[in-house]
């Protein structure tokens, strides 16, 4: 069983039975955007330029080849972080083992990495422009959803009603048929949240570059308020933020806003608690909701964002990368674990991209069968990798390596 702790702490879920609509008015969740008036919107539009220009120049600096393999990566701490959030604690090396079907014979660590590997198949699906256009539309909420939830255990797809011990069954890609209360939250009635899910939809469409930006953040609060699913909130809305500054930004995957959330968890939490509070007075807005709540929160996660993309540009440094990884093949070779000169390889790799496979003779200034030797070794370690037998060779970024080639991307854990 779980529960869905994302959104506020305490996690409390009440299930009452099914409601219908109780006519709530749809202005209860506005404001929706942050108002020019104020002086609020300003300093938050300074914020959302400076992540566009972050992450355009993070972006450019890497190779082809290597956006590729850090994107792949970052899945894998996309996914470690978010599900951590949740209290579900499955490390990238427990997940890499999971995408190659190596699951644990615990049940319990089998079905995280049941969840873990759902979680990275909605990822790739998203990098591969399967929600563009659609991140904050129900329907295309609905599809991770049912993506994200339709690969979990049965096990993971019940709530439990904490008062009343009733278990209730999560449905894939189906809006809730019960009362909810998180926190101190009482979540709109069932029936009304495709009403509130339409006017989330129609307030977030097309917005402009800045605005797209800012939405990511402002969107993602508006979400945990509706609370649309019996189960799985917390993880559908990060995602929702993933794409839209993917989608925004043309980021490449290779940096998320998961792990600087997941490592201020309790400031993530109380920001989130605090966009519930209702507007303080005339200086506040002019909606329901707290606007000055909102844009602390949205000043937060743009601040996030910045600090993740400052921290994965530092890792991969090509000089201090390059450093690292020539480090560990040293070892390797001393270990006759990889043949002499495969830092050689590696770091060729590193810099151009990709290496057609006729250029390890040339570069190693050896025989063809010396060079087929080379590539098999690297690739049997996990550090190269490519999609065919003529294909070039790429990088890869394992995660049983990361805690040597990219330190601090998560914890360490020694492989088992």
């Amino acid at each position: 069983m779980t529960k869905d702790k994302a959104d506020k702490e305490p996690a409390k879920k009440a299930a009452t039975g099914a409601s219908p609509d109780r006519g709530e008015s749809i202005g209860l969740m506005e404001p929706m955007l942050i108002s020019e008036s104020g002086g609020r919107r300003s300093p938050l539009a300074d914020l959302a330029l400076e992540v566009a220009e972050k992450s355009s120049g993070f972006r450019a600096s890497l190779p082809d080849g290597v956006v590729s393999a850090l994107s792949d990566l970052v899945r894998s701490m996309n996914c470690y972080y978010s599900n951590l959030i949740e209290g579900h604690d499955t490390h990238p090396i427990d997940i890499e083992r999971a995408l190659k079907a190596d699951y644990s014979a615990d049940p319990k660590k089998r079905d995280l990495q049941l969840e873990a590997r759902a979680h990275i198949d909605v990822q790739k699906w998203i990098d591969k422009g399967g929600l563009d256009g659609r991140a904050t539309t129900s329907e295309g909420l609905r599809e991770v959803h049912l993506r994200f939830c339709g690969e979990l255990p049965d096990d993971l797809l019940w709530v439990t009603n904490p008062d009343t011990g009733e278990r209730i069954k999560v449905i894939p890609g189906e809006f809730r048929s019960r009362d909810v209360a998180v926190g101190r939250h009482i979540a709109i009635s069932p029936g009304a949240v495709p009403r509130f899910m339409a006017r989330f939809e129609e307030a977030y469409r097309s917005p402009g570059k800045v605005d797209s930006i800012i939405s990511a953040a402002t969107a993602h609060h508006r979400i945990v308020w509706i609370h649309p699913f019996a189960d799985g909130n917390g993880r559908v809305v990060r995602l929702m933020s993933y794409a839209l500054l993917r989608e925004a930004l043309n980021t490449g995957g290779i940096w998320s806003i998961a792990r600087g959330l997941a490592r201020s968890v309790d400031d993530y939490k109380t920001h989130l608690a605090n966009c519930d509070q209702t507007r303080r007075n005339d200086l506040d807005g002019r909606g329901n909701l707290s606007e000055e709540a909102l844009a602390r929160f949205t000043s937060y996660f743009l601040t996030s964002c910045l600090d993740q993309i400052d921290f994965m540009r530092t890792l991969v440094q090509p000089d201090e990368l390059r450093a690292r990884m020539l480090v560990w093949t040293q070892e390797e070779i001393k270990a006759d674990r990889l043949p002499a000169k495969a830092g050689s390889v590696v770091e060729a790799i590193l810099f151009r991209g990709e290496l057609p496979r006729r250029d390890v003779e040339t570069l190693l200034g050896s025989s063809e069968r010396t060079a087929r030797r080379m590539t098999s070794s690297l690739i049997e370690r996990g550090v190269v990798t490519s999609e065919s037998s003529r294909a070039p060779l790429r990088l890869a970024f394992p995660a049983t390596l990361a805690s040597r080639w990219m330190p601090g991307l998560f914890p360490d854990r020694k492989e088992t």
